[in-house]
Formats: C-alpha cells, sequence, structure tokens
C-alpha cells in the first residue's frame, strides 16, 4: 500500500481507536468502583472480562453508528459533543443489556443503575478532556513555534551577498528578518535589495537598535563576513531567545494538573466564594464580580475576574491607574480585607478552570501598561508564549507592582521563569505561594 493511502488510514482511524480505548478505560473504572462499593462477586475475573469486551463492542457500534468517524479529517479530529452522547447512549444500551443477563456480574438494580451512570461520566470525561486538551494544546504549540523560532534577526553585511543570504533565509521560513547591518556610516538607511541597512559602529549603538525594534535574538553572518557561515550563526546584540521549552505531553500535563486542581478548588471554596460575593454586595452593591481586560496567551485579549474591591468610580475618568497599595482610597472596606489575604482572587479559578489562565505563569497586565513596558524594554512580547498565571516567580520575590520600575523589574524575572521553567519548577512557585498566603507574608 503506497504511503499516502496508509497515512490516511491512519489519520482517519487512528482517533476511532482513541476513542474506543478511553470508553473502555471508563468502563475498567466504573466496574472497579462499583465493585469496590458492592458485594463481593463470584467469578470476578470472567465477569470483568464480560463487561470490558461489551463494553468494546458497544463503543465501537455508538461510535461507527454516531458517524464519529466522519468527523476526522487529514490532520485534524473535530470532536462534536452531540455525535459523544450519541455513540454513550448506544454503549450505555449495550451495557444495559450485558447486565440484564448477569453476565455483568451485578444483580442488585441499584448497583447496576450506578455502574451505567458511571461508566457514562467516566467515558465522557475521559474523552472530553483527552479531544479538547490535546487539540487546543497542539494548536498552542503551532502558535508558540510561530512566537519561538522565528527570532528577530539582522544580517552582517550591507552588499549583494549579504541581502541574498538575507533574502535565503527569509525564504526558509525560520527567521524574521528585520534588516542588514553595516559599520559604514553612509550605508546608514540605505535599501540593498528590498532590505534596510541600520548603522551600528560599536555595541552601544547595536544595543540601542535592538531596543528601537523590538528586540533582537540573533545575528546571522554570510560567508565572507568573518564569522561561521552557517544558518545559525549568532550573537552579538542577542542575550535570548527566551523559548517555552515546555514539550506537548507537558503542556498538556499542566493544563491537565490546572483543570482537575480549579475544578477542585472551585467546589471546595464555594462557600466561602458565596460568603465574600455576600460581602462585596451588603457594602457596596452591584457589581460583585470585576472584569477587567488583559492581554494573555498569544497576544489575546481575555477578561480576568476579581471580587470588586474599590468603588464603581474607581476609574471614572477612564485612566487606569496601578493599585497603590493597602491606603488606596478607592478600597473599600470589605475590599481591603479581601485584597490583604488574597480572597479577591478567588473568582481567577474560573479563568483558569476556562483556560484563560494557567496556576503559575506571569500577571498579566493590561494594553495600556504593556505599552509602556514595551517602550522600556521590547521582550515582554516573550510572555505571548506561555499562559499568564494566578501567580507566578515573579509576584513572590517582587509583590504587587505599583511603579513603571517595579513592573520592568517584574519583567526581567517573568523572563528569567520563560527561560528556565518546568513542572517541578511551577510546583516550586505553588508551594511558596501557600507557604506565602497562609504565614500572611504580603505581595
Amino acid at each position: 500500500m503506497p504511503n499516502g493511502q496508509l497515512k490516511t488510514l491512519r489519520s482517519r482511524f487512528s482517533p476511532l481507536l482513541q476513542d474506543t480505548f478511553l470508553s473502555c478505560l471508563g468502563s475498567f473504572f466504573a466496574f472497579l468502583l462499583v465493585r469496590w462499593l458492592a458485594e463481593p462477586i463470584y467469578a470476578f475475573s470472567l465477569h470483568f472480562l464480560y463487561y470490558i469486551g461489551g463494553a468494546l463492542i458497544s463503543t465501537l457500534l455508538g461510535l461507527l453508528i454516531s458517524g464519529t468517524i466522519r468527523q476526522v479529517r487529514m490532520g485534524t479530529y473535530h470532536f462534536s459533543t452531540n455525535r459523544l452522547f450519541l455513540a454513550l447512549l448506544i454503549k450505555d444500551i449495550g451495557i444495559t443489556i450485558l447486565m440484564l443477563t448477569e453476565l455483568g456480574g451485578f444483580r442488585q438494580p441499584a448497583h447496576i443503575v450506578l455502574t451505567i451512570i458511571s461508566d457514562t461520566l467516566f467515558s465522557a470525561m475521559l474523552i472530553f478532556f483527552y479531544n479538547t486538551t490535546l487539540t487546543r494544546v497542539r494548536e498552542e504549540a503551532m502558535e508558540m513555534k510561530e512566537l519561538s523560532f522565528r527570532p528577530n534577526t539582522l544580517v552582517f553585511g550591507a552588499d549583494e551577498t549579504a541581502a541574498l543570504f538575507a533574502e535565503s533565509a527569509k525564504q526558509s521560513g525560520r527567521y524574521n528578518i528585520l534588516g542588514l547591518l553595516s559599520r559604514q556610516p553612509e550605508m546608514d538607511k540605505k535599501i540593498v535589495r528590498g532590505f534596510l541597512v541600520y548603522y551600528v559602529p560599536d555595541d552601544d549603538a547595536l544595543d540601542a537598535l535592538q531596543w528601537r525594534l523590538g528586540g533582537i535574538d540573533c545575528i546571522l553572518f554570510p560567508k565572507g563576513n568573518g564569522s561561521d557561515p552557517g544558518a545559525d550563526g549568532s550573537g552579538g546584540g542577542g542575550s535570548i531567545p527566551t523559548n517555552s521549552k515546555l514539550s506537548t505531553f507537558q503542556r498538556l500535563s499542566k493544563r491537565g494538573f490546572d483543570i482537575v486542581l480549579s475544578g477542585v478548588l472551585l467546589l471546595v471554596f464555594l462557600p466561602l466564594i458565596l460568603i465574600c460575593a455576600l460581602a462585596v454586595f451588603i457594602e457596596d452593591g452591584t457589581p460583585v464580580i470585576y472584569s477587567q481586560e488583559r492581554i494573555g496567551l498569544g497576544g489575546r485579549p481575555f477578561h480576568i475576574l476579581k471580587f470588586r474591591s474599590m468603588r464603581r468610580d474607581a476609574e471614572a475618568l477612564g485612566i487606569p491607574r496601578l493599585y497603590a497599595g493597602d491606603d488606596d482610597p478607592r478600597l473599600t472596606r470589605v475590599g481591603k480585607f479581601l485584597r490583604q489575604h488574597h480572597l479577591d482572587e478567588l473568582p481567577q479559578l474560573w479563568n483558569v478552570f476556562r483556560g484563560d489562565m494557567s496556576f503559575i505563569g506571569y500577571r498579566p497586565e493590561r494594553q495600556f501598561y504593556i505599552d509602556r513596558i514595551m517602550e522600556k524594554n521590547p521582550r515582554y512580547r516573550y510572555l505571548y508564549q506561555i499562559r499568564p498565571g494566578v501567580t507566578s516567580y515573579a509576584t513572590l520575590y517582587n509583590g504587587y507592582t505599583d511603579t513603571l520600575d517595579k513592573m520592568l523589574t517584574r519583567l526581567d524575572l517573568d523572563l528569567y521563569y520563560l527561560r528556565n521553567h518546568s513542572v517541578w519548577f511551577d510546583f516550586r512557585v505553588l508551594g511558596l505561594t501557600f507557604l506565602s498566603i497562609i504565614s500572611g507574608k504580603k505581595f
């Protein structure tokens, strides 16, 4: 069979096999859960095999009859909720028939009903989580590849050789070519084959140029210009790249951790959330939740949620103002208490659950302040490679930022996190944040 046809078959049937496996895994968990709650089963192993076999056959029938396989295109999995539930309904019918013949092992009606409900919930959650989360992570990986692996690049030289080299590098798709570099003052602002020439007599001029251009990641040297001729030539002007190095599996694990923990905490803290909401309402009315646009993953805007801790007219003139600490006159009494104990950020658990934020990242800012930060340090754009966080490495050591200087210091710490972050780094930051909160440390 030709490779093209084999690849097409694989792309069409892999999602079917994947969902079948996840559905059977859900059945496995459901059967063991009910067995743990119910009485011992005679010939347990045999009934278990009957049950899993029935789940396998019913799942395949359900996925085929519901048309799930027709949802697949080359390289893309189109997940459909209504088709999932139709497939699971067909599976439930098959499991019910199996149970009624007593091959499933459970005889009490309550145990049979509990098994079917548990099977449906486990299977739906596994399939839904895997498909939606994996698809999102893959899409993010593609976006981050664009952000991370097309570094801002200058080519050294201002002649035809350098310009041809720059064209070749640009066409490779691996570099974002900003222009040419020259140490000859007469070449300043000249155009060579469509590339602007920048005159840089010394390192100070190169440093100034990189702020003006929004950061320079590397400098390429064509053959004959006194350096390595390879396409990976490097750099005097870019002390980074600062790339997000998490693998797809690590991204998936991080997102899964965020979903599970935020979901659990939303349930655990629900009474506290309601109490905080009631306190805000009694003191200063509605709205209880304050929504504000921030910039997050990929440079896209989202609305961060907080309990409203300031008066409703806090920014009546429409001009963003930085939080001025516990003595800020705009704070309400309840708001001051919520801020001091970080309770105002409880609604951000929903931002994490939705995927706007992660537990650990960098603190997201408004576009108004990002513009001012980037005037001083254009490297802020590298933070768009990851989700912003409820807490961050920078927050632990830099606290709240009430001045532009603090914002710039925080950016340096955020870039350090970006260069070095890992799953273990995240756990470290999360643990230190928890210790800081329970010890009453202000940040």
